[in-house]
């Protein structure tokens, strides 16, 4: 009797292909694999599909040249796999004879095996040595859920701020950064910081260039401004978070941390990049850390400045401070004051911190650089009242003081919150007006 031949095994026909760096969108086990986006500018003699999966090979299971020990057994469970290269213009019948820079989007999937729950090994794989290739930048990371729920992000969250102050939600939170920004003695701090809280100051931080100096001690700080804060919350019947700055060498800085707890600091501040994500996320997973983290942004420029090169902002500022628990980010503001950052990646940078994101809570952003109480509508209307507004100059430069700076800024959120143009208000609150006067006055921008 003739034997029957077996039907063809869909499974095995994939299995073909398991060891291959380049598939279909629909090959990819979306909860094993992490997505990343890149952008890419080759020269049009190359072939970017070739090219791409050069890219898989070398920030997974191999190198420049085929070695020995790359077997396709290993390739099958670790490989990278392009899965997408998407030219833009997409050209179909030949490259224009002017044209000699090709540019395309390309999406490559990451056995999340290669990286488990390792922030570093994360960067490792997605933008390791490939960050010396020239012009091609990590636009975005998707992480399955499995890898998020190996990170526990915040421990406040947007949330965390106000139960932290003992307030309903329902206004912007008010941050001042003691100016000058570094230098000046625990006395000057003193009174800056009496000033800024009597004045209304939900957060006070320290400056980023201040941290634990021999100048001006990090515990002794926090000592002197929280007896402030019982004096002025004996006054006004309202609290002031003081967040100071532990970033330092480590290990030094978790002992830092711990002491300045001891002294009675009820918030913290750390230049998160500086020290390192994973730094940061270690104090955030301290349950002897039992307060509300801010994120500085300091050395991000490094990592997303160049338009061909490094890691997008939404990405440093957004993804990557949420998974390393902070629970406000500093951000540059990008409707005026100093800073120069776009509003297109503001925006997107605020949606990888507040919208969901596995179980991990949402981080507060906290739009800062050269703002006056003419911006606060704009941000409110931009991102709404779950949000902290940061001013330094703009409290201290105000004629009249810090305290008076203060009341600016807080008169400003109040309009914002009862929908009255500042000009109005400014009749009725000489700090508003006087503050209008010297930085000038605009129309409200909208969304």
């Amino acid at each position: 009797m003739k034997k029957k031949k077996e039907p063809i095994c869909i499974k095995k026909d994939f299995d073909a292909f398991a060891d291959k760096p380049i598939t279909i969108p629909e090959s990819i086990d979306m909860e094993n694999h992490l997505i990343a986006t890149y952008w890419v500018q080759l020269d049009k003699a190359w072939d970017a599909s070739v090219m791409s999966q050069v890219i898989a090979i070398e920030q997974t299971t191999g190198t420049w040249t085929p070695v020995p020990g790359e077997t396709p057994e290993i390739r099958a469970k670790h490989v990278a796999k392009v899965m997408g290269v998407y030219e833009a213009p997409f050209y179909e019948y030949g490259v224009p004879a002017d044209v000699t820079q090709r540019q395309y989007i390309i999406q490559v999937a990451f056995p999340s095996a290669n990286v488990e729950d390792q922030l570093p090994m994360m960067l490792t794989a997605l933008v390791g040595n490939i960050s010396l290739v020239p012009n091609l930048k990590l636009l975005d990371i998707r992480l399955p859920k499995a890898t998020l729920d190996q990170f526990n992000g915040p421990r406040f969250g947007i949330d965390g701020w106000w139960k932290a102050l003992g307030l309903p939600k329902g206004r912007p939170l008010l941050n001042n950064m003691i100016k000058p920004c570094s230098g000046y003695p625990l006395e000057v701090g003193a009174a800056l910081f009496r000033q800024a809280a009597l004045g209304g100051c939900d957060v006070i931080k320290d400056d980023e260039l201040i941290a634990n100096m021999r100048y001006n001690d990090a515990v002794k700080r926090v000592k002197t401004y929280m007896k402030i804060e019982k004096e002025v919350f004996e006054e006004t019947g309202e609290h002031t978070l003081y967040t100071v700055n532990i970033t330092d060498r480590l290990p030094r800085m978790f002992d830092l941390a711990k002491r300045c707890i001891d002294a009675g600091v009820n918030g913290m501040m750390v230049n998160y990049l500086a020290v390192g994500p994973e730094a940061m996320r270690a104090l955030a997973d301290d349950p002897a850390i039992n307060v509300p983290i801010l994120a500085h942004m300091d050395v991000a420029g490094a990592f997303f400045m160049s338009p061909y090169q490094g890691i997008s902002s939404p990405i440093i500022f957004g993804k990557i401070a949420r998974l390393c628990g902070a629970d406000s980010i500093v951000l540059p503001f990008s409707m005026g004051g100093k800073a120069i950052y776009m509003h297109e990646r503001f925006m997107a940078t605020s949606r990888n911190l507040i919208y969901p994101m596995g179980n991990l809570k949402p981080t507060m952003p906290m739009p800062s650089g050269g703002i006056t109480p003419q911006n606060v509508q704009d941000i409110v209307n931009a991102l709404g009242r779950d949000i902290m507004i940061g001013s330094g100059g703009g409290i201290h430069a105000h004629p009249q003081g810090p305290r008076a700076g203060a009341r600016a800024l807080r008169q400003a959120i109040d309009a914002a919150m009862k929908g009255i143009k500042l000009e109005e208000y400014a009749k009725e609150h000489e700090e508003l007006g006087v503050a209008l006067g010297v930085w000038g006055k605009k129309t409200d921008f909208k969304i």
